[in-house]
């Protein structure tokens, strides 16, 4: 004769805690990949927007509506607010005395600084999903604002700190440090020679 024997209370309880432990486990590895993977795409759409800002500005891309030629292009970054720590602003160096007063094919306006008033705003960036910028550094030191420029015809970097710009003594380095309300950090780093990492173990 057959047995008609089926599960028992203890082994149903046993396949259920098995079953339920799986669950948190696969959820909880699901979140952490999901904050680690926004936290890198927006590494590298900064990453990118200061790449777009090296092209616009080693090719003297023309200034919309304004008869400006051989204009830089930067990158604003702020945590001076809450609000300006969510965005950053990609923008034409417009404001400031044109070299050597226009009269040479290689006389650049500009100041190697943003400044709402004077510059030209081309796009401003709202970061995504909670992520702020909460953190910036100019050779190792942390800074209320960072500005990073480039123009025509090299590719470096000329960056300022604090809406402040030294020919004397440039910075020479920059870090920006992106977190997300779930927990996680990345950096981005810009090296004067115009060199920029999306993925950079960490800020000096």
């Amino acid at each position: 004769m057959e047995s008609g024997r089926g599960f028992t209370l203890v082994e149903l309880i046993v396949v259920l805690t098995i079953i339920g432990v799986i669950t948190v486990v696969t959820l909880n590895s699901q979140s952490s990949f999901n904050k680690s993977l926004i936290l890198s795409n927006t590494a590298y759409d900064i990453a990118l927007t200061l790449r777009s800002a090296e092209t616009f500005g080693i090719n003297s891309r023309a200034v919309n509506a304004i008869s400006i030629s051989n204009a830089g292009y930067g990158v604003h970054f702020d945590t001076n607010t809450e609000e300006a720590s969510h965005t950053i602003r990609l923008f034409a160096d417009t404001k400031g005395d044109i070299s050597c007063g226009g009269q040479r094919p290689d006389c650049k306006p500009g100041n190697h600084e943003y400044d709402a008033v004077g510059d030209t705003l081309v796009q401003t960036y709202t970061l995504g999903n909670g992520v702020t910028v909460n953190g910036l550094y100019a050779d190792g030191e942390p800074v209320g604002s960072l500005d990073v420029v480039f123009e025509r015809p090299n590719p470096d970097a000329f960056m300022s700190a604090d809406g402040s710009y030294s020919e004397l003594n440039p910075v020479t380095a920059a870090c920006i440090t992106i977190t997300s309300p779930q927990g996680g950090t990345r950096y981005i780093t810009v090296a004067a020679s115009g060199a920029i990492a999306a993925n950079a173990p960490s800020c000096p």
